[in-house]
């Protein structure tokens, strides 16, 4: 008998499900009320369905009829039965107890209880019993309780009619004829021939009353809801058979000892057991052994044991439902070891994490394998809640970002990691380091290395700004390098670097003496004047600075210039400022923190209105020492800008506001209160203006932004010379407040100008009729430049055309982004490492022949060594993407489809490999990267520079395919398959190529650089690096634009 009792964690499976409807399925299965109308009889179709009136009578019986049709008296008493035979009829009393089941068979013949839920599978179930061979012999019925189910051959003549009693129970044959129908009476029965066509459904009428072919698959069950419901009740019937047992701990753990099949990787039946126990426990509490009583401690041995063969879908299951991180710890972290030996550091880092077992294991041999596979994201969860493990994770860091550091030294001690050298350069550490310490609040001192490089970057910018550009004062230039190289005596050689390559002796000579930089490190050219300034007593301010009569004038009187710096001020002006239907612009300013202080607070903001600008004082208006202030002024504010019968004007309004909400919260929606507002920038943007300058790219830059729009429209740039003073200051200076007041004034002179002549500048319509009672309005595109929405720029002497990948260049270490840019376009563009001097630019331009491309400070020594045409200073304020284009248009290089990714974007390598698909699922899952790379949030944010030329899972149409000549993969090209590594010694990322992509039907091969083992696929980059850029490719005849070929398809994924 024990053989045939089914185990008591499979009866609730295979009992019969209760058809129970989840409460969540039930609307699912209701009809739609959408759909409830069409399934009515139409209003007008009802009276045709009833039968007519005239029509009633002819259906009805005639009276004469009736009587016919009723039982005649005499008839009556023949159709009862005879009262001698009603006791034959009945059962005999000595028979009736043989027609009964007998008391002892009775529980024989019954169904017994637990073979009737092995008798009635659920679908679902079916499968899984098909497996188990130990329940096929529990479905059969037993074969000593087969007789006991048959009818006993005694019985069997008791229960059949007796032959006596048989002709009793036939109808009479004198009273058949009684019981038919007369034939008189049947014509009158049925339906009169001309009454038939009457009661018929109109053929009109029946396509009507048919459900319509749309609305019948509303009216099935949807398949995922089948599905949801079969899993419910599955669900509930696993729940019930917890329930049912006495330790439901112990008997998973007998489960899985007894079964093999959890042991692959794939999904497993008891897999979803564990993962339905551990909810049940979490549901309702089963009262099992107490924490840390010997018992408990004995589940956990025995589920330790199994933990270290399960694979992961096991592991989190086991860990909640056996509180392993509270069990021994030595046999967990033996086995923690042992994975990161085998190499799966993934697996190693989960497990530790779960398990609680960060403060026994060392962080950086734990992390390091992972952040040369990039993913951080992994570590950062392996250190969350543990300050000390942050504190060294980034110190781990920081160290990788120290002048000199190689991280293939890193990487060479772990051979198993395939890493990602794109993801570990410098500049993307220094993000990622920047990023960590402000999540985890921890302090700057912790990575020194970051902090420094950000200051020299600073540092650079500035004297960018002040002695190539001439946009920044000497008082704000002194103030913030003062506030940057502070006592560190690396920056302070760096910044006398800086100083020695410029050639202006006179204002290199003005700052060494307002630094009071050592004289021994200065060129005798710089000691010269510096002697004779300091003869002379008073420090000679650099002639570029007395420029202000070339620049826009503020048309105002100074008195017109409003400060506000309390409540009483501001209330004074509030009718001015909130006065219906006009015009105002408004501005933010700053102290500018070059990305070393965190986000900045907004320090000023202007409104300017006809005749009158209103400087308000931010940190005095914000200040809670000030009561209900901030509150009123935020609420005054709000009024303003969700006003619609006001037009609010701005340039790049969107990055003020979120600078005006960060300073104060009430005012963090602003954007989307904003109501009849105008971006001028988005008016730039699609302004057409011919004969006039454009952003200077070689030596100094010209005016660009807001600056370059007031001269194209009004003549006359803004000066700009304070735009990075420190507005934090109080009070602010004159020329401060002169800026501030310009600066949002100049706005409102503009739209005037745009709004009194938008044929000049090629504007469709008025500015002003096309502002909507809304958020911010993009203008209307000027209808001469739907194709090409950019500024038109007249050329004085083109340069001879160059064919892309014919054009050479050497760019310095700060303009990384523009040389994976013009890569991208098949340039071939060399990189001088960190902290390398720019003269190796001049020296490998004369070998190889190349441009230089510089960010500006060192850009007149190398044109004085390399002469005119062959040195270029970019504009490092732009976008990589800007910076490009203008390279492109400046050398007139030849841009073509065929060159997009013509080289790799990482190593500058043109030679590819074309792998097959086949060939790339080998060789992944050889290198045991089977579930491809995790994606990380610092992943799913990962900007433009990505490497892959797509994972768009169509083939992109027209012109936009990648097909680079190159020859195939073969194993001969292989030096070795684990890791896979090619003849030049590159080792294949393989990594970077997501399972996913290994799954598209439509994606036939990859493509493999031969320089550093970056992997391609073809998809959605691609379309995008050609959109991005069709203002400058040249199409060939008959090939249509990116734009228009790309269609529906061309969007990134």
């Amino acid at each position: 008998m024990p053989l045939l009792e089914t185990p008591l964690l499979v009866t609730p499976l295979l009992e019969t499900p209760l058809l129970v409807t989840p409460l969540l399925v039930t609307p699912l299965l209701e009809t739609p009320l959408l759909v409830t109308p069409l399934l009515e009889t139409p209003p007008l179709v009802t009276p045709l369905l009833e039968t007519p009136p005239l029509v009633t009578p002819l259906l009805e019986t005639p009276p004469l009829v009736t009587p016919l049709l009723e039982t005649p008296p005499l008839v009556t008493p023949l159709l009862e039965t005879p009262p001698l035979v009603t006791p034959l009829l009945e059962t005999p009393p000595l028979v009736t107890p043989l027609l009964e089941t007998p008391p002892l068979v009775t529980p024989l013949l019954e169904t017994p209880p637990l073979v009737t839920p092995l008798l009635e599978t659920p679908p679902l179930v079916t499968p899984l019993l098909e497996t188990p061979p130990l329940v096929t012999p529990l479905l059969e019925t037993p074969p000593l309780v087969t007789p006991l189910l048959e009818t006993p051959p005694l019985v069997t003549p008791l229960l059949e009619t007796p032959p006596l009693v048989t002709p009793l129970l036939e109808t009479p044959p004198l009273v058949t004829p009684l019981l038919e129908t007369p034939p008189l009476v049947t014509p009158l029965l049925e339906t009169p021939p001309l009454v038939t066509p009457l009661l018929e459904t109109p053929p009109l009428v029946t396509p009507l009353l048919e459900t319509p072919p749309l609305v019948t698959p509303l009216l099935e069950t949807p398949p995922l809801v089948t599905l949801l419901v079969t899993l419910s009740v599955l669900q509930e019937e696993a729940w019930r058979g917890f329930a049912a047992l006495a330790d439901p701990l112990a008997g998973l753990l007998d489960m899985l000892d007894g079964s093999r099949g959890w042991r692959g990787r794939g999904p497993s039946l008891e897999a979803w057991v564990a993962r339905e126990l551990k909810r049940w426990l979490q549901a309702r509490p089963h009262p099992g052994p107490p924490q840390g009583g010997p018992g408990l401690r004995q589940l956990q041995a025995r589920a330790v044991k199994i933990l270290v063969e399960s694979p992961p879908a096991l592991v989190e299951p086991l860990v909640s439902i056996f509180q392993l991180q509270d069990a021994d710890r030595s046999p967990l972290l033996a086995h923690v070891h042992r994975l990161r030996q085998e190499g799966r550091f993934k697996e190693a880092v989960v497990l530790s994490t779960k398990l609680r077992l960060q403060p026994h294991l060392d962080v950086e041999e734990m992390s390091t394998p992972l952040l040369l596979q990039d993913k951080l994201g992994l570590v950062e969860r392996y250190v969350d809640g543990f300050p000390g493990l942050q504190r060294r994770l980034l110190s781990l860091l920081d160290s990788w970002c120290r002048p000199g550091f190689d991280v293939h030294v890193v990487a060479r001690r772990h051979p198993q990691a395939a890493w990602r050298p794109d993801r570990l350069s410098p500049r993307v550490l220094s993000r990622q380091v920047l990023r960590l310490r402000e999540r985890f609040g921890l302090d700057p001192a912790l990575c020194p290395h970051v902090v420094t490089q950000q200051r020299l970057a600073s540092l650079r910018y500035l004297c960018y700004k002040r002695l190539v550009e001439r946009s920044l004062s000497q008082e704000s230039w002194v103030e913030h390098v003062h506030g940057l190289v502070g006592q560190n005596e690396w920056l302070q050689e760096q910044l006398l670097q800086l100083l020695a390559s410029h050639d202006d002796a006179a204002v290199v000579a003005q700052c060494a003496l307002d630094l009071s930089l050592p004289e021994g490190r200065l060129p005798a050219t710089v000691v010269t004047e510096l002697s004779r300034l300091r003869l002379q007593g008073s420090a000679a301010e650099a002639p570029s600075e007395g420029r202000t009569d070339d620049c826009y004038q503020l048309p105002i009187a100074r008195e017109d210039i409003r400060f506000l710096a309390s409540w009483e001020d501001l209330a004074r002006h509030e009718a001015e400022l909130l006065q219906p239907g006009q015009v105002v612009s408004v501005d933010l300013e700053w102290r500018p923190s070059f990305g070393v202080g965190g986000r900045p607070q907004a320090s000023l903001m202007q409104v300017a209105v006809e005749g009158r600008v209103f400087l308000l004082d931010l940190p005095q208006l914000l200040s809670p020492a000030r009561g209900q202030e901030p509150q009123a002024f935020s609420q005054l504010v709000s009024r303003l800008l969700a006003d619609p019968s006001i037009t609010k004007l701005g340039y790049g309004m969107a990055g003020d506001l979120r600078s005006l909400g960060a300073s104060c919260p009430a005012l963090a929606q602003a954007q989307k209160q904003l109501r009849g507002s105008l971006d001028l920038l988005q008016v730039h943007k699609q302004l057409r203006v011919v004969d006039a300058p454009a952003p200077g790219v070689d030596g100094a830059a010209g005016p660009r932004g807001l600056s370059l729009l007031v001269q194209q429209v009004l003549g006359k740039p803004l000066d700009k010379t304070q735009q990075l003073s420190n507005w934090d200051r109080r009070p602010l200076g004159e020329e401060q407040l002169v800026y501030a007041a310009a600066d949002a004034y100049c706005l409102l002179e503009v739209y005037w100008a745009l709004c009194r002549e938008p044929a000049r500048f090629h504007l469709s319509g008025d500015l002003g009729r096309s502002l909507r009672p809304g958020r911010s309005e993009k203008p209307p595109l000027p209808q001469q430049a739907l194709a090409y929405p950019q500024q038109v720029l007249e050329v004085e002497e083109a340069a001879p055309e160059v064919q892309a990948r014919a054009f050479r260049v050497v760019c310095d270490s700060m303009l990384q982004g523009l040389a994976r840019r013009l890569r991208c376009l098949g340039v071939d563009v060399l990189v001088l490492g960190t902290g390398e001097d720019h003269r190796r630019a001049a020296e490998v331009a004369r070998q190889e022949g190349r441009i230089v491309l510089t960010s500006g400070l060192p850009y007149h020594k190398l044109q004085a060594q390399l002469g005119a045409g062959r040195c270029l200073a970019v504009d490092c304020s732009l976008k990589a993407q800007q910076q490009a284009k203008a390279v492109i248009r400046h050398f007139n290089v030849r841009v073509t489809q065929d060159d997009i990714f013509s080289r790799c974007q990482a190593c500058n390598c043109d030679q590819y490999l074309k792998v097959s698909k086949d060939m790339m699922k080998q060789l992944v899952r050889l290198s045991g990267h089977c579930e491809g790379p995790g994606r990380t949030g610092e992943e799913a944010a990962q900007s433009e520079d990505e490497l892959e030329t797509g994972s768009a899972p169509e083939e992109p149409p027209g012109p936009c395919t990648y097909d680079p000549p190159c020859r195939w993969l073969e194993e001969a090209d292989l030096q070795t398959h684990v890791p896979a590594t090619l003849g030049s010694g590159a080792q294949l990322q393989l990594s970077g190529v997501p399972a996913g992509v290994l799954r598209r039907p439509g994606l036939r091969h990859f493509y493999c650089c031969t320089g550093c083992g970056k992997v391609f696929w073809e998809g959605s980059h691609l379309r995008r690096v050609a959109a991005n850029f069709r203002d400058i490719l040249q199409m060939a005849p008959g090939i249509p634009e990116p734009s228009q070929a790309l269609g529906p398809a061309g969007s990134p994924s």
